[in-house]
């Protein structure tokens, strides 16, 4: 029986039904007639039969300016893809968090100390610490975890070299930049943030890609999830997080987020030809190389394989 989770998170329906929708030619073929002479005294110009062969000179300079620009910011592929997702005949209002204030000071982040009593939870057994931990936060609506160290230790590093990414989640109520006619679920992209806020404590924010473009660093992230290390000697580390009341985010799809930011963080492991994959396309979005691809993240979040 495959093992979803090793956060121990419940498992999620894979995403499917995924339609890519294609551009309307009839436009296209509208600019080429409107500027067909134009192209034409532009090929005599530069000494050519016609427009034809001109564009087939500087077709491979476009396409090498054209990767040189999404190698500069790997969110470009992402604009694309979101205006292509819609659901039928539906138009939908974006909710907003709203930015944060900048004016607004800084509330201290909170260490492990700040939800128990950590004098006395360093005299117990892990199990102990796992079931009192669970028992801290026992909510339906909460985001609980007691993750074991070296399964920490792997998503670290790997955090520590590539802090940003992205997940796409299928969504009824997507909000999307534009909705076209189409069948299937559409898909809200998410981008994700780490930050280390202290030699303890990590945190990880996860904010619709719609709210970050409009933001930018003041966008207020839907989910937040914190890890504290302070009890690091007992093998286990622990995991809290909070889904922002007043966002389109319900608990079960923060849920389907973090197992994929698990995936693709090497928590099911990092041996596996899968498992590899996810790690070389998280890769290659923080280097901003061309070789991350938006079809292949759809899909390596698609699988159940790890």
């Amino acid at each position: 029986m495959l093992r979803v989770s090793r956060f121990s998170f419940r498992s999620y329906a894979s995403v499917t039904n995924v339609r890519y929708l294609q551009s309307n030619g009839n436009l296209s073929k509208s600019i080429q007639d409107r500027y067909k002479e134009k192209l034409e005294n532009a090929a005599k110009q530069k000494g050519l039969s016609s427009a034809q062969e001109l564009k087939q000179q500087l077709k491979a300079q476009i396409e090498a300016s054209k990767l040189e620009m999404n190698k500069i910011d790997p969110l470009n592929a992402l604009t694309e893809f979101e205006q292509q997702q819609a659901k039928a005949n539906i138009k939908k209002q974006v909710k907003s968090l709203g930015p944060i204030d900048p004016t607004k000071p800084k509330e201290p982040y909170k260490t492990l100390n700040s939800f128990i009593k950590l004098d006395k939870m360093k005299e117990l057994g892990k199990t102990e610490i796992e079931f009192l931990w669970r028992a801290r936060f026992n909510d339906p609506n909460a985001l609980v975890a007691a993750v074991p160290l070296e399964t920490f230790d792997v998503m670290y590093k790997l955090a520590r070299r590539n802090p940003t990414f992205v997940l796409p989640l299928p969504k009824e109520d997507a909000q999307l930049e534009e909705n076209v006619a189409g069948e299937g679920t559409p898909l809200e992209m998410h981008f994700v943030q780490w930050a280390f806020v202290g030699p303890e404590t990590t945190h990880c924010m996860i904010t619709s890609l719609m709210e970050f473009k409009l933001h930018k660093e003041y966008a207020r992230p839907h989910t937040t999830i914190a890890f504290h290390s302070e009890l690091k000697d007992k093998e286990v580390i622990l995991m809290n997080g909070t889904v922002e009341k007043e966002s389109a985010m319900t608990i079960g799809e923060a849920q389907m987020l973090l197992l994929n930011l698990q995936r693709f963080y090497g928590a099911m492991g990092v041996q596996s030809d899968i498992a590899l994959e996810r790690i070389a396309l998280l890769e290659a979005f923080n280097r901003g190389g061309e070789d991350f691809e938006m079809e292949k993240l759809v899909k390596l979040s698609q699988s159940m394989e790890n």
